[in-house]
Parts: C-alpha cells; sequence; structure tokens
C-alpha cells in the first residue's frame, strides 16, 4: 500500500510540475496575444480617400444626392434623407429636373445641380458601328436579256 501512495504521489508531483508549466507558457504568450494585428474589413475605402472625405454632408457645404428614383410614372430622389419628387421642393429650392446621375435645384440664389458622384467625371461613350467580318457578296453576273424573238440585245 505504501508502494501504490508513493507511485500516486509521484505521477501527482509530475502532473501538477506539467500544469504548471502549461500555465507559465499560457502566461507568457499573454503579451503576444495582446500585440495580435488586428483584421482590417475588406469593404472599407482606403484611408486616403477617408482623409480627404468630409465627416458630415454639412460640413460640405449643402445638400447632398444620396439616390435617383426613376419610374415609368414618376421621378424622385433622396436628398440628405429627405425624398423630393419632381417639382417638388427641397428646402427653399424647387426640384426642376431629375436625371439618373444628377438632380438640378433652382431657387432664388440660383439653379445649383447636384450630382450622384461629385468627384468622378463620367463620360457618354458611342459604340463604333460594328465591322462585318463576312466576305463581300459577289455581284451575281448578268445574262444578256433575250427578246421574244430569239435574239440578243
Amino acid at each position: 500500500m505504501a508502494r501504490s501512495m508513493t507511485t500516486l504521489a509521484a505521477r501527482l508531483s509530475a502532473g501538477l510540475c506539467t500544469c504548471a508549466t502549461m500555465a507559465c507558457v499560457a502566461l507568457a504568450a499573454v503579451p503576444l496575444v495582446c500585440r495580435a494585428q488586428t483584421l482590417n474589413d475588406p469593404t472599407r475605402p482606403p484611408a486616403a480617400i477617408l482623409a480627404n472625405a468630409p465627416a458630415d454632408a454639412a460640413q460640405a457645404g449643402g445638400p447632398v444626392l444620396q439616390t435617383v428614383i426613376i419610374t415609368p410614372t414618376e421621378r424622385a430622389a433622396i436628398i440628405g434623407g429627405e425624398r423630393v419628387k419632381l417639382g417638388g421642393k427641397y428646402g427653399d429650392a424647387r426640384v426642376v429636373a431629375i436625371s439618373e446621375s444628377e438632380v438640378v435645384l433652382r431657387s432664388a440664389t440660383g439653379t445649383e445641380t447636384l450630382r450622384m458622384y461629385p468627384g468622378v467625371d463620367m463620360k457618354v461613350i458611342v459604340p463604333e458601328p460594328a465591322v462585318s467580318t463576312k466576305p463581300a457578296a459577289k455581284a451575281k453576273s448578268r445574262k444578256p436579256a433575250v427578246n421574244p424573238r430569239g435574239k440578243q440585245g
């Protein structure tokens, strides 16, 4: 019985030593984990773009066009979070035109054009006519006309 107690004590001592070693390794790794790099959001715009953008639409100096809604029956736009129909009023201005990418406001102080993407110059590209890859049709050879009497001419 004394021998089994000694064996049990030796095993417990070895187990405690192993547990103590693992605890020390874990505690030593804590500073490494705390200094780990945070994950970046892949959909977040680059920092250079964010640094140049105004923090708030009000700081940009006026209304901001957020979206344009064009249906067969009506045209509307979301300006500064407010839905405005064509001919409707936004503040002291009236919406006089709505296209796919811009809205024109007219007020007593003048006309203002709000663009969906103000920093982007969009150019209309007119496609060139397609060039046919088929060979040109051969002109049909005409036989000389024959008169009813059987003579050519």
